[in-house]
């Protein structure tokens, strides 16, 4: 890490120890607990239902912290966890120290390490959320040579009181700028709080989602972030999650992450982005197309999609949002910049382009080109999802994916390249059914090149229409 990178960090641990957050060890734990007199330790931890936590330590002395951080503490697992029996109940949480932030809203100087959990006999936990991911990371990484890079979507609302000032008109909040939204301020906090927290930001804005009642007001908001290893989008997400309720208290009012929360407006999905990885090199494009390990990966999540949503869907209302034209998937098929289908290919910087120096003219010099960006989007789940167990379902469908020596005829079959709830497509819809074409080629899934010539891929995917059961 270059000192530029590490003055451009807002994680105060990373700052001051001058090392990024992976190489923290116990004596820089200990080393920024005696340099800003931290007070208070808080062990954090992820269980059955999702949520984060907190085991509290007051520092009453180096040996006691160092005790802390060099063994872990204790819980009773069988109140964490609905399979943990109570006659053999305790488990170790351990720190992970790369996981460490100062905790924003603490009114003395607190440290918050997210843990890991471990049975009596020393043993990483098998069934714990955390370590069922990390194992399905490393066996995606032992079977395929890939390492896999993900990033969430953080969609939400907020409910407050009101405010007729600048009303916003019903489902057009997309991007807005204050004063036009009224709470643009609480999503800047979180996101600074968040970085600060160690989570890779992309960005923020408010969402399509906006209505009222006579007495409340509901505004949709996103946090984008940026993709990092599987293991650690997770957290970033859990954290995130944890830090915008933390400011809804403290602004008196709501955040959601529910699916639906009416019908007819904008429901709120949390839409997983993700990338192979290879020697740090992205893989998703090749000759400045999608790559052919890119579309194996798609076709894996796709053959996976039913399960899947028992990860990533998990409440009754998951469904409401899985409707026809709300931009949410209803049938198991992908397409490029496709925002009705199940896996989205999004706009990439593909290729060297001229953008900036046309709408920037006074540009002197050459503008690097910045590869790796390139991502696919899993548009399914939403904030009710099991997030652990979600992202290792995809390790295992990209497995699948990568392995699978049909593949890409699977993804080809699956291929779209128009909004499937147009009504104008419906003549276009029966004609793919029941006119074959004439045998020949198949097209290249990797750009828009139109419908596949044989019928057989609509009758595959039609067969998977009841995926969601809307």
């Amino acid at each position: 890490m270059t000192e530029r990178e590490v003055l451009l960090n807002p994680n105060k641990l990373v700052r001051h120890l001058q090392k990024p957050a992976a190489e923290f060890t116990k004596d820089d734990i200990l080393k920024f607990i005696d340099d800003q007199q931290i007070e208070l330790l808080n062990l954090k931890y992820v269980a059955e239902d999702g949520r984060l936590k907190t085991l509290n330590f007051v520092i009453t002395s180096k040996e006691h912290i160092d005790a802390v951080l060099s063994t872990g503490e204790r819980v009773d697992g069988s109140s964490l966890f609905s399979y943990v029996h109570a006659d053999r109940s305790d488990l170790y949480v351990i720190p992970r120290f790369k996981t460490a932030f100062v905790d924003p809203f603490a009114q003395i100087p607190t440290l918050n390490i997210l843990c890991s959990f471990y049975t009596a006999d020393g043993l990483p936990l098998e069934s714990a959320p955390e370590h069922i991911l990390r194992k399905a990371h490393a066996d995606f990484k032992d079977s395929t040579g890939y390492t896999f890079k993900a990033m969430g979507e953080l969609e939400y609302y907020i409910r407050s009181e009101v405010d007729d000032l600048y009303p916003a008109p019903r489902q057009k909040g997309y991007h807005s700028s204050a004063p036009f939204t009224n709470w643009e301020h609480l999503r800047i906090e979180a996101m600074q709080l968040i970085a600060q927290s160690g989570g890779k930001i992309k960005y923020g804005h408010s969402e399509v989602g906006f209505f009222s009642t006579e007495t409340h007001a509901y505004e949709q908001h996103e946090i984008e972030f940026m993709p990092v290893d599987v293991e650690d989008a997770v957290d970033q997400l859990v954290v995130a999650k944890w830090i915008l309720r933390m400011l809804g208290q403290f602004y008196n009012v709501q955040i959601s992450f529910a699916p639906k929360i009416a019908v007819g407006n904008a429901g709120s999905g949390l839409h997983i982005h993700m990338l192979l990885e290879k020697d740090g090199e992205n893989k998703m494009i090749e000759n400045f197309a999608l790559s052919g390990v890119a579309r194996k990966m798609i076709a894996g999540l796709l053959e996976y999609a039913s399960p899947l949503t028992a990860f990533g869907n998990s409440i009754p209302t998951s469904y409401l949002r899985l409707v026809p034209h709300q931009e949410a998937p209803t049938m198991i098929c992908w397409g490029d910049s496709n925002r009705s289908v199940l896996v989205r290919v999004p706009l990439g910087w593909v290729a060297e382009t001229s953008m900036i120096k046309d709408a920037n003219p006074q540009q002197k010099g050459t503008i690097p080109y910045i590869p790796g960006k390139q991502t696919v989007e899993f548009r399914a789940a939403d904030g009710s999802a099991d997030l652990y167990h979600l992202l290792a379902g995809m390790l295992v469908a990209a497995k699948h994916g990568l392995l699978d020596e049909k593949a890409l005829e699977k993804a080809e079959q699956l291929y779209v390249n128009v909004d499937i709830f147009d009504e104008a497509k419906k003549t276009f819809w029966k004609s793919w059914i029941t006119c074959p074409s004439p045998a020949g080629s198949r097209p290249n899934r990797s750009k828009n090149t139109g419908p596949p010539s044989k019928p057989t891929a609509f009758s595959r995917r039609e067969r998977s229409t009841a995926l969601y059961g809307c």
